[in-house]
């Protein structure tokens, strides 16, 4: 068995340029990537770019009280939003009792983080009672047809579909705007999309005040319907002032009005109590529909209750005729999708699709993962910040870490000599493999760079060289143990490699332990830390030993030359003992040892 292995190790010791060659390629692919995005500089910290400042007061106005455990609870819903992975250098804190401030590095979509951070995010679905068009653009039309897409205009069809998966059931509503209620088009669910239409008997004429049976249900009594009603009569959702202030501070538990946009047309809609809400999604996931043409979507999946929930109601509406078989998917306040349904659907999914661009599906579906704030909050006020530290900080530390490379590469030269070549290249690797991922996690996940991961990358400079110290003392070891270069160099790596990785698994894990338990600047350290920690190994393994391999064939390091930093005289080694042949016979005397 001890031959395989052996063939095995002169094999891989005989090609060590693959590993050089796959490294090289790495940073090749990874700098054109970098270029590619024109992501070339790493995104800058808060405290040494600036920024945006946003101050946000709390209100009472969704049956939540004011106080210091909601407060803190939209802190944290927020920082998720806008640093999910905290290291993309967004500080969200407290000011007094009901403010709110958000800072956001340069660099950072403003604006989306601005709707991530001020939107509620409060999702209900809801039965429709009544719905009709609003405002001089939905004045009817003599025409009205069928169609698959969603549109809606003075003279075309709007026939938007629904879905959510758990059924196979397929159903699309063929409506126009002169003739018949319409569903929103922007967002649907795709498993309610079916392959009939609705039969003319089941329209909702649009235009027309609600019916009889559109009453409103949940224990409101019938002077409150009346009200309600009348308030659905006078809603005018063509005015942004009266879409802004519709169905405001409504409890989920009573019926209200709301209003929703269809190619740029505006519903009016009369509500029912929510049956389902965003406490009952266990996650949200934007995706891009390759096999249709609902492009990017939202993802939903139940809990276990909001399964139950959700086939009960869509039971429910299935029974009755439209509109009053379609729900409302509401999102703060404003209906995205009013889809009808044909048939319970018992899955746990659901999907919001239609005219989403990927940062509208990807913030909303964020949202969604991240859950609803327990207040709403109003926007008092956004100002552009200065650098808290500014360029001569970002100058200094860079000057420190130049200055410690500095010191490191003068003690290898002066101790190491020819060696300090293999180190100062293994350095350069691990540098531009930091740069160039530094450079694109700041479009990939909201990497910032502040004083603090530029701490940790000057502190990663020692745990590199110290890999580096590991293995040429154990090269050296062996040299003085009599051994030539090249059996000292494959010979020390098996018990340097155990060295190193414990040393690197240490280091490592401080770093994520760090990451767990602290918040903000600190996070940047850590995450900094933890990745020049598993870069080490990755040039250790792919460049610093496949390097010692090549080198251990040239003569200016095999011969032991004074200025290599492996002269065995300079080493103090000594001559390698060998051992005569044993005597045979009878009389043979004790075994004699010589010096090579």
């Amino acid at each position: 068995m001890a031959a395989p292995k052996k063939g095995r190790s002169a094999s891989a010791q005989s090609k060590p340029g693959r590993s050089l060659a796959l490294i090289l390629i790495a940073i090749v692919g990874l700098t054109g990537g970098m270029f590619a995005t024109g992501n070339t500089t790493p995104r800058l910290g808060i405290d040494l770019a600036g920024g945006t400042s946003i101050t946000l007061e709390a209100k009472a106005d969704q049956g939540s009280a004011i106080n210091k455990a909601n407060m803190d609870t939209a802190v944290e819903i927020m920082n998720r939003r806008v640093n999910g992975l905290g290291v993309s250098e967004a500080e969200v804190q407290t000011q007094g009792a009901r403010n709110i401030i958000v800072n956001i590095p340069k660099g950072t979509n403003s604006e989306e983080a601005r709707q991530q951070v001020g939107t509620t995010a409060k999702l209900y679905f809801r039965p429709v009672l009544a719905q009709e068009a609003a405002g001089p653009a939905a004045t009817p039309s003599p025409s009205t047809s069928a169609s698959g897409g969603a549109s809606a205009s003075p003279s075309t069809s709007a026939s938007p579909s629904a879905s959510a998966s758990g059924t196979g059931e397929k159903a699309t509503s063929s409506t126009s705007p002169s003739a018949s209620a319409t569903s929103q088009g922007r967002a649907v669910t795709d498993g309610l999309k079916a392959d009939g239409t609705p039969s003319p008997s089941a329209s909702a004429k649009a235009g027309s005040s609600p019916s009889p049976s559109a009453k409103p249900s949940g224990g409101a009594s019938t002077g409150s319907d009346a009200a309600l009603q009348a308030k659905f009569a006078a809603l005018d959702c063509s005015k942004e002032s009266v879409r802004n202030t519709a169905g405001e501070g409504v409890k989920p538990g009573v019926p209200t009005v709301a209003c929703g946009e269809v190619d740029k047309v505006w519903y009016k809609y009369l509500l029912g109590p929510a049956a389902v809400d965003g406490t009952d999604v266990k996650k949200a996931q934007a995706v891009f529909d390759t096999q249709g043409a609902a492009g990017w979507q939202v993802n939903m999946n139940f809990t276990g209750q909001g399964s139950k929930k959700f086939a009960t109601i869509t039971g429910q509406l299935a029974q009755n005729q439209q509109p009053q078989n379609e729900f409302a998917i509401v999102l703060d306040g404003d209906v995205v999708s009013s889809p009808y349904v044909r048939s319970a659907i018992t899955g746990g999914q659901a999907q919001i699709s239609g005219s989403f661009k990927q940062e509208e599906a990807q913030s909303l579906a964020n949202m969604l993962s991240y859950g609803a704030l327990p207040l709403s909050f109003k926007e008092q006020s956004v100002t552009t910040v200065t650098a808290a530290l500014g360029g001569d900080q970002l100058h200094a530390g860079l000057l420190a870490g130049a200055i410690g490379l500095a010191l490191v590469v003068l003690y290898l030269v002066a101790y190491y000599r020819g060696l300090s070549l293999i180190a100062i290249a293994s350095l350069l690797v691990s540098a531009a493999l930091t740069y160039v991922l530094m450079a694109l996690l700041g479009q990939a996940i909201g990497f910032a760079l502040n004083l603090p991961a530029v701490c940790g990358a000057i502190v990663a400079i020692g745990i590199t060289a110290d890999s580096f110290i590991v293995y040429f003392e154990r090269v050296r070891d062996e040299i003085r143990e009599g051994r030539t270069l090249r059996p000292a160099v494959e010979r020390a790596w098996p018990r340097a490699r155990r060295t190193i990785l414990v040393s690197d698994f240490v280091s490592f894990l401080a770093a994520a332990v760090l990451f767990v338990v602290t918040v903000g600047k600190v996070q940047g350290f850590a995450f900094t830390l933890g990745l020049t920690t598993v870069l080490d190994v990755v040039v250790v393994f792919f460049f610093t030993k496949p390097l010692m391999t090549l080198i251990a064939r040239r003569k200016f390091f095999a011969s032991g030359h004074k200025w290599s930093g492996l002269d065995p005289k300079g080493l103090g080694a000594k001559p390698p003992i060998r051992r005569t042949r044993r005597p045979s016979g009878p009389g043979a005397g004790p075994v004699e040892t010589k010096e090579a």
